[in-house]
């Protein structure tokens, strides 16, 4: 996938990640096999394929949340802005809050609204009760929830419908100030309303995040993304801009899910 704008790293390209000869296995299974894949800068990239085929597990690789698991073995490198993830330097705490993470099923802490929001900026430490004020209203409107939770911020977070705690979810992870945030089917679990005010946010985002998104939803890819991965059993088949992903792909196997022949 070409890049056309720039992001704000100190790199000669727009590449946010870098992917070459990932493979993972959990015990003696292999879930990812050879993955090479640039993934652009300030674009929403969808990441589709049938169930099983290592979605969500490139997606969890992305911030290193695939390392809680105790048996995953995994080779290959995964560059952030040129630095290898894997490395022996690298911050996890600073990594998964540079690249955020927003789940298939709304999870908000039990604890209030603005709770909810402030609790990364209050871990790093950094903010005064001013600033966690100003930096919780600024990420609940840009996860478009302000208007209305305003008056309800110490209320807790469960208290608030399934769509609305997805985006307080979002919210949260704005708040921790990220560059990438990756959504793992944030609306398989919403009802069509609710999904519609968060694929309008994910386009609203694209403005100033980088954005990775799995999706079992073929209209939904086609209607938020820019660029598309498709996998199968594993293997990236193809990685394209998502018009051509839809309209003209490269492989057969490519246009036998799209077109609802399997998955």
């Amino acid at each position: 996938m070409q890049t056309n704008n720039n992001n704000n790293n100190n790199n000669n390209n727009n590449n946010v990640f870098e992917v070459e000869n990932l493979n993972l296995w959990y015990g003696k299974t292999q879930a990812l096999k050879d993955v090479s894949v640039k993934i652009e800068g300030r674009k929403v990239t969808a990441i589709i394929g049938p169930s099983g085929c290592g979605k969500s597990t490139f997606l969890k690789v992305l911030n290193r949340l695939i390392s809680l698991i105790p048996s995953v073995k995994i080779s290959g490198s995964v560059q952030f802005h040129g630095k290898d993830i894997f490395s022996d330097g690298i911050n996890l705490v600073n990594l998964r809050a540079l690249v955020g993470m927003v789940f298939q099923k709304p999870n908000p802490f039990p604890k209030s609204i603005f709770d909810n929001v402030a609790f990364g900026p209050r871990i790093h430490g950094k903010k005064t009760k001013s600033e966690l004020a100003d930096l919780v209203e600024n990420s609940l409107k840009k996860a478009a929830l302000w208007e209305e939770v305003k008056d309800r911020l110490h209320e807790p977070g469960v208290s608030l419908s399934g769509g609305q705690q997805q985006r307080l979810c979002i919210a949260r992870a704005l708040a921790n100030e990220p560059e990438v945030i990756l959504m793992d089917e944030p609306t398989s679990a919403l009802d069509p309303s609710a999904t519609l005010k968060i694929e309008d946010l994910v386009r609203s985002l694209r403005e100033q995040y980088h954005i990775i998104v799995v999706t079992h939803n073929m209209q939904q890819a086609g209607r938020v993304s820019d660029n598309t991965l498709f996998f199968l059993n594993g293997e990236l088949i193809e990685a394209d801009t998502t018009e051509k992903i839809f309209t003209n792909p490269k492989d057969k196997r490519t246009e036998d899910y799209i077109t609802g022949r399997f998955g």
